[in-house]
Formats: C-alpha cells, structure tokens, sequence
C-alpha cells in the first residue's frame, strides 16, 4: 500500500482538498482516519462490507465486535434504526452533535454487513466541523477508535499513524482531539429496560436530567467506566 496521505485540516483553506482525498478513498472502499470530538476515529463506508472488515482487521477485531456508524444529520437516524423511543429522541434533541452513541434495533432493510450487530445498530452524530463535513459528502461511516485493540485510543494524528498508517489511504490532522474520553454508550434495544453499556464523556446525571422527567431512569449496571 502507498504511504498514507496526511492533511492537515486545522486551516480552511487547505480543508477542501483534504476532504476531497477523504472522500474518493472512502468510496474507492479504503480506510481513513478523521478526527471527532472525543478521540480519532478509523472509518470505511458503512455499506461497503470488505471495507467494513479491513476495518476491524485493522484494528485487530473481530465480528463479534463491530463498529458503530456515525451520522452527519440526526435525522439520519430514522433511516438506520427502527422502534426508537420518545426518549431516546429527547437524548438526541439535547445532545447530538456530540459524545452519544446509542444502540438501537436497525433498518431491516439495509444492505451492509457491520459484523455480528444481532440485528442493532450503534449510531453517532460527533459534533466535529471536519467528521459533519465528511460525513456529507460521504453519507454514514462505520467508525471505530484509531488505535490497535487493546492500545489507548489516539488522541492526535502522530498516534493514529503509529498504529494505523500502514492500513490507512488517507490521515486528516486536526490537531490534539478536543476530547480523551470516548463517547458514552447506552443500548435502547429494550426500550422499557435502556442500559448504559459504557460510562464516557457524558455523566449517567447528564443523561438522567433528560430521561427522568420521561420516566425512565439509566443506571450503570455493568457498564464500562471509561474515565
């Protein structure tokens, strides 16, 4: 593979380019790194499934452990995810764009392959000027950390490079992330029972703030603390 094309993305001026070279790997089924508002990100075009499992390959996975798919629109949702709760609606109006992902039952209808989901999908709108622009032009992207499994996510472009520059097309640098902590995860599958399946940048009493008055309550359980 050639040498890993890096932009810098931190300058107007310079973006458009990067995100066209973003672009054109991403639909000629490569792999990039883009940053977001927690940690970068390794993304592959959600409905390309050879790309989605040089993904995980990339990092080092396996089906059993796909990965989520970022959005540039919250409405996107609606055509990803089917039975979503009022709730779950609250949480998106208050906190998309931004450190959110949540697990819901998917469009039966759709044509991709993400690994082993057992019908779910784990959707996300990063609140990133760079990743919205992307995910544009690109549509959804199936998203992971930058890192290898079992290595610190990357919070700069040096370190998603060490890891991943020999399985990536294109790198675009923006800098130290606004974000160390990953995103929060909840799963609405069970609509009556949610459960917060990792603890990351928003609090169980900032999600609870807007699930409470609905009725439903989010509790840790066995969740994942991740800071």
């Amino acid at each position: 593979m050639s040498p890993v094309k890096r932009f810098p993305v931190t300058d107007p001026a310079t973006r458009e380019e990067a995100l066209e070279a973003a672009t054109l790997a991403v639909r000629r089924g490569e792999l990039v790194v883009l940053p977001t508002d927690t940690v970068y990100g390794i993304g592959a075009d959600a409905f390309d499934p050879a790309a989605v499992r040089r993904l995980l390959a990339a990092k080092g996975r396996g089906r059993e452990m796909p990965p989520p798919v970022l959005i540039g629109a919250a409405s996107t949702i609606e055509a990803l995810a089917v039975r979503i709760p009022e709730w779950v609606r609250a949480l998106t109006a208050e906190f998309w764009p931004g450190a959110l992902t949540i697990v819901l039952h998917q469009q039966q209808s759709l044509q991709w392959d993400l690994g082993d989901t057992r019908g779910t999908v784990a959707v996300r709108m990063p609140d990133d000027e760079v990743a919205l622009a992307l995910l544009e032009r690109t549509g959804p992207l199936a998203v992971s950390s930058a890192n290898l499994t079992g290595h610190p996510a990357a919070t700069d472009a040096d370190a998603a490079e060490e890891m991943l520059g020999s399985e990536i097309t294109v790198l675009l640098d923006g800098g130290p992330s606004a974000g160390a902590q990953p995103s929060t995860i909840i799963s609405a599958t069970d609509a009556d029972a949610p459960r917060v399946l990792r603890l990351g940048a928003l609090s169980l009493d900032q999600l609870n703030a807007v699930t409470v008055p609905l009725g439903v309550t989010l509790t840790a359980g066995d969740a994942v603390d991740e800071g």
